[in-house]
């Protein structure tokens, strides 16, 4: 297997179809030619003369008109005694005297002279031209095309070869410094990285150099920019391959591919295989109410076989990516494969603060840019988010002509990551307030309800789908969650929806996303986590073991009779916070229609100037 680099494209279907369609051409110009050199022998052989049906050819000598026949396979050249010529055809079997007698001429031998003629070289050339040519020149082209698919990646010829892409020297280089957040991984992988440069060390002692490394964790958490870390750091040949890649619909496609990978690697021990997506392939086997898919299961067997088999696999680890552990089959996870299971969360305060460090070196910032803010406005985002924010701020400084990314910028542009691009629409003034004590509804309700976080942010301003936001973020990283903080956000989130009833006594399509957070976060809480009256049991579970991955089968054990009591907590404990939404309206109906004003006015409003409304009215 010759690997392909990462930045050379594949350009081998479009030289395909253009080979194609140049052979085409190629084959129509000589048909054409083909058809004109076999008009042009039959031309030259029959010269100016006429053809005349063997009819006229029996009248012709029976009136003794005609002086000399030839021929020739299936011609019959004719010589009048007045010197003109003419010709005939006959089937290429019949014989001329059986013919003339069966037409009524007795003795043709004795009224005209016959020849026989051997065939002429026009009619061996017609031949080969008419038969032989075309086939030769479909050889041709097959062979080139069947060249052409093997030497492109992924061909025809190569359906059994790996695509993996080698990172080579002309790659980006990455390096544990660009990687931030994630100190505890990156202290495992630094000991991969030295296994791979001084595996002796560890061989003195004993210690077998672990054959796998699994990442696990959630999309941009920076596992394959870990991966790619390594190779590196340590300075060896990295292949990398999805593992949706080695899928095929021709089964034993796959395990040839894991077969082919895994010799390239060991050709240039010591090196290192990244495959993301691990669980396409290694999904846990003889899980499923289907057919086993034969591909998938041979392709996972391969893999096992080369990571912990009778062949030796020194100096070449494996380093396998997946957000869904829980579908790998127990063999592929077990010591001896992937010896090492690394987990990668969403980075804290400050692993997100070094993040943004990181990506903001090469961005010019205003003053009033405060790092450590930014860091406590974005609890929740990944690696890759805060990355797309801060990409997104840039591009909206340079939009409005700005030299330098201010905080505005960055804060717009993480809205924009949450929520979606701000869409302005013509709404009349009746549909503003309307989403207004909406909004003020969810602030203020999340404002008076005790343990609740700040609201960063109210607006009435369209994004995504929504007609307006209110932005409630936590101050600090949490680990744990009460049964009352989550009670406190079915609360908040109901409380767009009592506004609404509390000052138009009517309803909006626009709580239909309200009720299904709420209906979620209240099922989760009794029918999984145990917080309601019907005690510490968790309903909703599948046991790993007796998983099928069909949503049928996998449904919660329990009995109808359960079910409804189940639907009956969670109506309570929807019906109860909703009662305390409306209860803190009714009460704050001043602060309400405050905060309403100022969104009609400014359309958003930031925490200070939410805050400053509360306190005046608080002072009044």
């Amino acid at each position: 297997m010759k690997p392909k680099m990462e930045n050379q494209p594949n350009r081998g279907w479009v030289r395909l179809l253009t080979v194609f369609g140049t052979y085409l051409l190629i084959t129509v110009i000589i048909a054409f030619l083909i058809g004109g050199v076999s008009g042009g022998f039959s031309q030259f052989f029959s010269g100016n003369s006429k053809e005349i049906p063997v009819s006229q050819l029996v009248e012709d000598v029976n009136a003794g008109n005609v002086d000399k026949v030839t021929i020739e396979e299936n011609r019959i050249k004719i010589s009048y005694k007045n010197g003109s010529e003419a010709y005939s055809r006959k089937e290429i079997n019949a014989n001329f005297y059986e013919m003339m007698q069966q037409a009524g001429v007795s003795d043709i031998s004795t009224k005209v002279q016959v020849e026989v003629a051997s065939p002429p070289i026009s009619d061996f050339l017609e031949t080969i031209l008419s038969n032989l040519i075309p086939i030769a020149i479909m050889i041709v082209f097959f062979l080139f095309l069947f060249r052409l698919a093997g030497k492109s990646a992924g061909g025809v010829l190569d359906f059994g070869k790996s695509n993996a892409k080698m990172f080579g020297k002309d790659t980006p280089k990455v390096s544990f410094k660009d990687a931030a957040g994630v100190a505890e991984a990156k202290q495992e992988l630094e000991e991969v990285v030295d296994f791979l440069k001084s595996p002796d060390k560890y061989r003195r002692l004993g210690a077998r150099i672990p054959k796998g490394v699994l990442l696990v964790g959630p999309a941009g958490t920076g596992k394959t920019l870990l991966a790619r870390a390594v190779a590196n750091e340590a300075g060896v040949p990295f292949y990398s391959m999805a593992g949706s890649e080695f899928m095929e619909m021709l089964v034993g496609v796959g395990a040839s591919r894991v077969r082919d990978l895994f010799r390239t690697a060991k050709e240039n021990a010591p090196a290192l295989i990244f495959i993301d997506e691990v669980e396409s392939i290694g999904r846990q086997r003889g899980r499923s109410i289907m057919a086993s898919h034969g591909e998938q299961e041979q392709t996972l067997n391969q893999i096992l076989v080369e990571m912990d088999g009778f062949s030796p696999n020194d100096n070449v680890i494996v380093i396998a990516a997946t957000n869904r552990p829980d579908l790998l089959d127990s063999a592929l996870t077990r010591p001896g494969r992937f010896d090492r299971t690394v987990v990668l969360q969403l980075p804290d305060i400050v692993g997100r603060e070094e993040i943004i460090r990181i990506h903001l070196r090469n961005k010019p910032l205003a003053s009033d840019v405060d790092i450590t803010r930014l860091a406590r406005l974005t609890v929740g985002f990944s690696g890759a988010d805060i990355e797309n924010m801060l990409n997104e701020a840039a591009i909206l400084a340079a939009r409005t002509g700005k030299k330098e990314i201010d905080m505005r910028d960055i804060s717009n542009s993480a809205t924009k990551v949450k929520l979606g691009p701000e869409r302005r629409h013509l709404q009349s003034d009746a549909d503003k307030k309307m989403t207004a004590y909406h909004e003020a509804g969810h602030a203020i309700v999340a404002n008076r309800t005790p343990g609740m976080d700040p609201v960063q942010r109210v607006s009435i301003v369209s994004r995504g789908m929504a007609l307006g936001f209110t932005e409630i973020n936590p101050e600090q990283d949490k680990y744990h969650q009460t049964k009352t903080d989550l009670l406190n956000r079915i609360t908040a989130l109901l409380g767009g929806r009592a506004a609404e009833e509390i000052v138009f006594n009517d309803a909006t399509v626009g709580a239909k996303s309200d009720l299904e957070k709420a209906n979620i976060i209240a099922r989760k809480m009794v029918a999984e986590l145990g917080m309601s009256s019907l005690g510490p049991v968790a309903f909703d579970y599948v046991d790993s073991l007796e998983q099928t991955g069909d949503p049928i089968l996998d449904r919660s054990k329990y009995s109808e009779q359960m079910a409804s009591k189940i639907d009956s907590e969670i109506i309570q404990i929807i019906t109860d916070a909703y009662k305390r939404a409306k209860d803190i309206l009714t009460k704050d109906r001043i602060l309400l229609d405050k905060v309403v004003d100022a969104l009609m006015v400014e359309e958003t409003i930031e925490q200070d100037k939410f805050e400053q409304i509360i306190n005046e009215l608080s002072n009044a």
